[in-house]
């Protein structure tokens, strides 16, 4: 007896395309649609045959087409940033570094993190992009990034704690749009500072070196154009007086972390003491009077009369009281005064 399949049947659709196949041509047709698929995905047309062939044909041609569709879905899905990755942390590495402080792996709450991703697993997938700007997953198996590099651009805690577990990372890729432009490294900083920024755990030291930092790679990208407080703070969403602090502490960083112990506890109000400290300019010292050369006087009585002789810094005076000097008389006495002096010398 010849049996018909309805039409319902033959346009009912369900999540998986072999579904559908198999619920068309009933339960005893399941594994030969999946041999048959195989073939036909490795490139080799099925052989066909007996009652029904055509139709079997059309369906494995519309499962095949389904399942081509799909998977070119999920690799546009993986490059929009909005299909996960599971990815070995080996994998991925750090072009850009912490804008914590150095020994943060040895901070109290990078062990609570620690805890509940060992206890709970990880709630929030990092973000990264590969290290190829040309990459594309395979459409044969998009899911599958074995070999492929990756750059980690934010959750560096959650991808050292995985690392040190031994578990794959939850991952997905950032935008790529300004991939090979001259703002690239000021992007990865800014994605960076936004998702620490929107946790609120960074320090008042940290989050200024971070948007000082974020600040000097914008201007580098921008030579010719001079970056305004204003515009810049727009841009990343911070106050404007947060700038001038910002390229200001993170200028004299390595002065600060040698000057400060506790760098790290520091309030914005106490960073802003030590940084007027550091930038202060010592005093001039008082200048020294110029002393005046020192005055010597000399007397000596010609009879009932004073002869007063005095020199100052190679000035010397003579003043005789109640005696008539004309010009025959000094003449004589510069000369005695000449003679006297080339003898003996000045000392």
């Amino acid at each position: 007896m010849k049996r018909t399949l309805s039409s319902s049947v033959l346009k009912k659709k369900s999540a998986r395309p072999d579904e559908d196949v198999s619920a068309a041509l009933g339960s005893g047709a399941s594994e030969q649609v999946h041999v048959d698929e195989a073939k036909l995905v490795g490139g080799v047309k099925p052989r066909l045959g007996g009652s029904g062939s055509a139709w079997k044909a059309g369906a494995l041609s519309d499962a095949s087409q389904m399942l081509h569709v799909e998977r070119s879905q999920v690799v546009e899905r993986i490059l929009a940033g909005r299909h996960e990755l599971q990815i070995d942390p080996s994998q991925i590495v750090d072009v850009i570094g912490s804008d914590r402080r150095e020994d943060w792996r040895d901070q109290e709450a990078f062990e609570k993190l620690k805890e509940s991703i060992e206890k709970n697993g990880q709630d929030t997938p990092i973000h990264v992009r590969p290290a190829d700007p040309d990459w594309r997953p395979d459409e044969r198996e998009p899911e599958n990034v074995e070999g492929v590099t990756f750059q980690l651009i934010v959750g560096r805690r959650r991808h050292a704690i995985l690392e040190a577990l031994g578990l794959p990372v939850r991952a997905i890729l950032v935008p790529q749009s300004h991939r090979g432009s001259r703002e690239e490294q000021f992007e990865m900083l800014f994605m960076r500072f936004r998702e620490n920024e929107e946790r609120e755990n960074l320090s008042a030291f940290e989050r200024l070196v971070s948007i000082g930092e974020m600040f000097e790679r914008l201007q580098d990208a921008k030579p010719d154009e001079k970056i305004t407080a204003t515009e810049f703070a727009k841009r990343v969403g911070v106050h404007n007086s947060a700038v001038s602090r910002g390229r200001a502490v993170y200028a004299a960083r390595g002065e600060i972390l040698h000057a400060c112990k506790d760098v790290y506890d520091l309030s914005h109000r106490d960073l802003e003491k030590v940084l007027g400290d550091l930038t202060k300019k010592p005093s001039n010292p008082a200048k020294k009077k110029s002393q005046s050369p020192k005055k010597f006087t000399v007397q000596r009585k010609i009879g009932s009369r004073k002869l007063s002789v005095t020199g100052q810094g190679g000035k010397l005076s003579v003043a005789a009281t109640g005696l008539t000097l004309d010009e025959d008389i000094l003449r004589g006495l510069s000369d005695v005064i000449a003679e006297y002096l080339e003898k003996h010398g000045s000392k």
